[in-house]
């Protein structure tokens, strides 16, 4: 498109809106395909990285909609019962003519996972309640013409025209049919779809009135972000719609991040008066991770694991970043692509099957691999000497040892995980939480180190001692049913010794159980002494013989099942928690580079802009770009030149001396010899090429105006990366 103008200036065009912006996302097949660390076997990883890749995907949105079917259902049944009500006759005297239904969706403050919840209910309501959904966001509704254009749109599925639109866009629109900006517009709409809807064919005839007929759905509007609208246009727009209720049957949903007190901060009491407003409260954020790393991360079936450092980075980004599950799932993803990216001996991280018919596959390169890697040198030094120089020597016997070694880190994972929960249900029902009140903070600690050299688990024990019968019981129970769906031989003969001791709990008389008068007698009398004595030496004495006095005692029988059934989950706990670097071939499943997924996750915009700058070959790949360290070639965008040269002024850069200097490192990138009379000259095209950078490096954040010197600008950054 051209213009013509007396003056020169700067014309915005709008871009076309046949076109649709067409954003190509890199597949894993082009990343596996870039800088790939062993790539004989690439193409093994690429298939299991994406099976793997497609499986968190598929269940976290199942986990999603089971996370979110009771307050989906909740709605659902809202909206039905506003529909049928409005239906009936006596519609004026259950709710005033003025007032419209709306349901209030506090979602939380993770904000990014509102998206999936919103689409599950709109396909909800419209395959159960009514057809007419609209979904509307604050960014694509600043006024409220543009507000009542986005929901006629979404509504009518047409073009939706307004008053004092451009030429320009009225001329992209003409080929589709256009209606008018207004809600009388969208009554006659809906009363055409439901006139349709109740026409009877010419054959039949009808059994009722057409007020009884119940083909009336509702018109549903969902506020996806309801804090980020401007309150003036929501005010207006309600306003608007409360006059059209008798005529149309309007629902909102106001999607809530903070408090359902934001409505009223946000609209008058004239306005919501309005509003027939119902509360619907969704699963709190640290919820829905506990659930998530339950049942995606805590299991034997997902081979590809998180070591405790990178565990650590991605929980810390929840909970100090955006509370957001979505981008859990996004950092576990991008671990999953670095380990299979860059661990060549990643294809044996799969089902057990497929993995012992990978190792008899793996190459030469990958067998010295494994040679090389910590856990299988410490599994080689421990091997007696002819069994060292077979492991070292011989290929075809160490792809035997290695599916061993395979299968032996199946079965650790299979009895890790169970017993974690066991352990996790005695001690979360502690005071204070010794080891955590989420089973992810006890497996961030067996990730550590081994969990009963901790001084926590020590103590967790001790008050397990002090637990009541009926609490022990519970608490096995529990333990049983935590045990009894594992299929692996150690659980199994865990599970009969742990019911045998269950049922000896439970044939103890009652009376037998309790502890002794005269016994209790002792024990209490120091405590009653206890309590009135402040001396420390004094307190100190009382204790020492509170604890003699009860080593001394016999113990009931009560107390010594007690102490059995500790003592044998204490031997589980030893036998099957230990952390996973004791495991050989640990390597091979678990991804350990939390530096990696922090600088992915954490990114600091400035670093990276700097490094760009610095080097920007590194982006482009370009090959006159590449220089020494330090130095930045002529032939560089102009951005990059004008950042060097600035790198060098001090506080105040005088913009003459900057441009002449630019112009100098430019017209040796053009070729022009130093010693010809056009070197160095400031022309007018190197002028404007240099205007635009200062202003480039201006937006940036790297310089600014100063009024000290007008012909001077101030530095804001120090240092470099």
């Amino acid at each position: 498109m051209s213009t013509s103008s007396v003056s020169k200036g700067c014309f915005v065009f709008k871009p076309s809106a046949k076109k649709k912006k067409t954003h190509k996302k890199d597949s894993l097949e082009d990343y596996f395909s870039h800088g790939c660390e062993g790539a004989e076997n690439s193409e093994v990883r690429f298939k299991l990285c994406q099976d793997l890749w497609d499986q968190i995907k598929t269940d976290t949105e199942v986990l999603q909609d089971e996370l979110n079917r009771k307050i989906l259902d909740s709605l659902l049944d809202f909206t039905r019962k506003c529909s049928s009500t409005r239906q009936h006759s006596d519609w004026a005297s259950q709710m005033r003519a003025s007032e419209i239904p709306t349901a209030a969706l506090v979602l939380g403050v993770n904000v990014p996972d509102h998206d999936m919840t919103f689409q599950s209910l709109s396909e909800l309501l419209q395959q159960s309640v009514s057809p007419h959904v609209a979904s509307v966001q604050a960014k694509e509704c600043g006024a409220l013409k543009h507000l009542m254009k986005r929901v006629l749109e979404r509504l009518m599925g047409t073009v939706v025209t307004v008053d004092d639109e451009e030429e320009e866009e009225a001329e992209q629109i003409q080929l589709h049919k256009s209606v008018h900006c207004s809600l009388n517009t969208l009554c006659d709409w809906y009363n055409t779809k439901t006139k349709k809807s109740n026409t009877v064919s010419p054959g039949k005839k009808r059994s009722s009135p057409v007020k009884d007929d119940p083909q009336q759905p509702p018109v549903v509007v969902i506020f996806k972000d309801f804090e980020a609208f401007n309150p003036k246009v929501l005010q207006d727009f309600i306003l608007i719609c409360s006059r059209y209720i008798e005529r149309l049957p309007l629902m909102f949903i106001f999607g809530i991040a903070t408090s359902p007190s934001t409505i009223q901060h946000m609209l008058p009491h004239s306005v919501s008066s309005l509003l027939c407003i119902e509360l619907f409260q969704s699963l709190s954020c640290t919820q829905h991770l506990a659930t998530v790393i339950d049942k995606l991360i805590l299991t034997p079936h997902f081979p590809f694991k998180l070591n405790g450092k990178v565990m650590q980075v991605l929980i810390s980004i929840f909970l100090y970043h955006d509370f957001s599950v979505r981008n859990f799932i996004k950092g576990v993803q991008l671990a999953l692509l670095e380990h299979f990216h860059s661990q060549p001996l990643s294809a044996l991280c799969c089902k057990k099957k497929e993995a012992l018919l990978n190792v008899m596959q793996l190459s030469n390169s990958h067998l010295e691999r494994i040679r090389h890697l910590p856990s299988f040198k410490r599994y080689v030094e421990k091997q007696e000497p002819q069994e060292q120089g077979n492991l070292l020597t011989d290929d075809a016997h160490l792809k035997d040892v290695c599916q061993n070694l395979i299968k032996d880190l199946r079965k650790y994972h299979k009895n890790y995980y169970p017993v974690l929960r066991c352990l996790h249900t005695l001690t979360s029902s502690l005071p204070r939480y010794p080891l955590g009140k989420q089973v992810r903070e006890l497996h961030l600690i067996c990730l550590e180190k081994n969990v009963w050299e901790n001084e926590d688990y020590q103590t967790a024990m001790k008050l397990l001692k002090m637990l009541a019968k009926d609490e022990l019981i519970a608490l096995l129970q529990r333990c049983v049913e935590t045990l009894e769906p594992v299929k692996s031989k150690k659980m199994k003969s865990a599970l009969v010794q742990l019911k045998d001791l269950l049922a000896k709990l439970k044939q103890l008389d009652t009376v037998a159980a309790e502890t002794p008068p005269c016994v209790e007698e002792c024990i209490t009398s120091p405590v009653k002494n206890l309590q009135k004595k402040t001396d420390l030496f004094q307190l100190q004495k009382t204790l020492l013989e509170m604890n003699e006095s009860r080593r001394a005692k016999k113990l009931s029988p009560f107390e010594v099942l007690r102490n059995e059934a500790l003592e044998f989950m204490d031997g589980l706990v030893k036998s099957h928690l230990s952390p996973p670097e004791t495991q050989t071939l640990y390597e091979v499943c678990y991804y350990t580079s939390s530096a990696t997924v922090r600088r992915h996750l954490n990114a600091t915009p400035r670093t990276s802009i700097q490094a760009a700058l610095s080097s920007p070959y590194y982006y482009l790949q370009n090959e006159s770009l590449k220089t020494e360290d330090g130095t930045v070639s002529n032939a560089a965008p102009d951005i990059c030149i004008a950042y060097k040269l600035h790198l060098e002024c001090g506080r105040l850069i005088n913009l003459y001396d900057w441009l002449e200097a630019y112009a100098t490192v430019v017209s040796a990138a053009e070729g022009n010899h130093p010693d010809s009379e056009h070197f160095g000259k400031v022309e007018e095209v190197k002028h404007a090429r240099f205007i635009r950078s200062v202003s480039e490096l201006e937006f940036l954040g790297f310089i600014k105006s100063t009024k000290q010197k007008t012909d001077h600008v101030a530095r804001l950054t120090w240092g470099r990366c």
